[in-house]
């Protein structure tokens, strides 16, 4: 049975990377593979990130986050959805990983070394990230994995530490293939710097759930093409975060429309990101108003939650047991 597995993490309020570059497509997997798909909100990663984590935040954010999921139309009676911190045999299959994996392999991580570099003290946790992740997909022998480009390196691993394994103890794990949303990959931030994230602060996000009012607010101060100084310079779009954004929320007569007016200033950036606060507000008013009536029924939430970490061991026993069989580990 082919089985597609993501985490999301729950360091911050979801904005529309998480929307366009995840949460997005894991509706659309959830659809094909039904309950084949294993997703989870990926707490025990957030502990990771000295400067989002917050003991007396983080239950409230794996909540939020799972609302969000549940608010764009992942369904959870159709997948398996659960928080990682609920199913602790990830953390027993990452120790047994770790003990397979070489220091060398983990520093020479791209994101741990930008990570790292940013940090005076950095948290062992940081290092051994993508073995715990290589962790929350094999542990479900999962052979499909959606995820963004940055994490290529780590699906990469995800394989290598599979193949040592499989070597080592016989075979076991499939080796797992990534696959993107191409028309997510990077999605800038809001402020112009890089990739939209949640470790950069709400500057550089347009939050899924935030109100409108906020999200203008944001666009209307947003940078445009630094050439066009004047409102009768005509502009590149192809340079403007903004069409990036028209990609993503206009129809496509929108975006052919932006593109030629703003090449020949037939518009100006004001009326081009008003133009794109109507797809804004088309695309996210629906999924705010059912997150709201979903925010009304929290227990409906946890025990969907429960329901999913139930549903995730029951896949994970047999797993953990052919492991502990496999290393060696004393049967009572």
């Amino acid at each position: 049975m082919s089985r597609v597995f993501s985490g999301i993490q729950p360091t911050g309020e979801p904005h529309i990377g998480n929307y366009f570059g995840a949460m997005r497509n894991y509706v659309a997997l959830g659809e094909q593979y039904g309950k084949g798909s294993i997703y989870c909100v990926v707490d025990l990663h957030a502990l990771t990130n000295p400067a989002a984590f917050d003991p007396r935040l983080l239950a409230k954010r794996t909540f939020e986050m799972a609302l969000a999921n549940f608010a764009v139309g992942l369904d959870p009676s159709r997948v398996v959805f659960f928080a990682q911190s609920h199913v602790p045999e990830h953390q027993e299959l990452s120790w047994i990983f770790t003990n397979l994996t070489p220091v060398g392999e983990l520093e020479r991580m791209t994101q741990y070394k930008d990570k790292a570099g940013a940090l005076e003290s950095v948290p062992a946790g940081l290092l051994m990230y993508p073995v715990l992740m290589a962790a929350d997909i094999l542990l479900y022998k999962a052979d499909t994995v959606p995820v963004g480009e940055d994490q290529t390196q780590h699906i990469e691993l995800t394989r290598e530490i599979a193949r040592r394994f499989n070597h080592t103890f016989g075979e076991t794990f499939p080796e797992p293939k990534a696959v993107y949303n191409k028309d997510a990959l990077r999605i800038p931030g809001v402020d112009g710097h890089g990739k939209m994230s949640k470790s950069k602060g709400e500057n550089s996000t347009l939050g899924l759930l935030e109100s409108l009012d906020s999200i203008w607010q944001k666009l209307r101060a947003a940078p445009t093409d630094p050439a066009r100084v004047r409102r009768t310079d005509p502009g590149n779009p192809d340079v403007c975060l903004i069409f990036d954004y028209h990609k993503l929320f206009s129809d496509l007569p929108t975006i052919e429309m932006v593109d030629v007016e703003c090449r020949r200033a037939g518009i100006g950036c004001v009326d081009c990101k008003k133009k794109l606060m109507e797809g804004v507000t088309a695309t996210l008013s629906p999924i705010q108003q059912r997150a709201a009536e979903l925010a009304q029924h929290p227990d409906d939430i946890r025990d969907a939650l429960a329901q999913g970490a139930k549903e995730a061991r029951a896949i994970a026993a047999p797993v953990i047991a052919e492991v502990r069989e496999k290393v060696g580990f004393l049967k009572l």
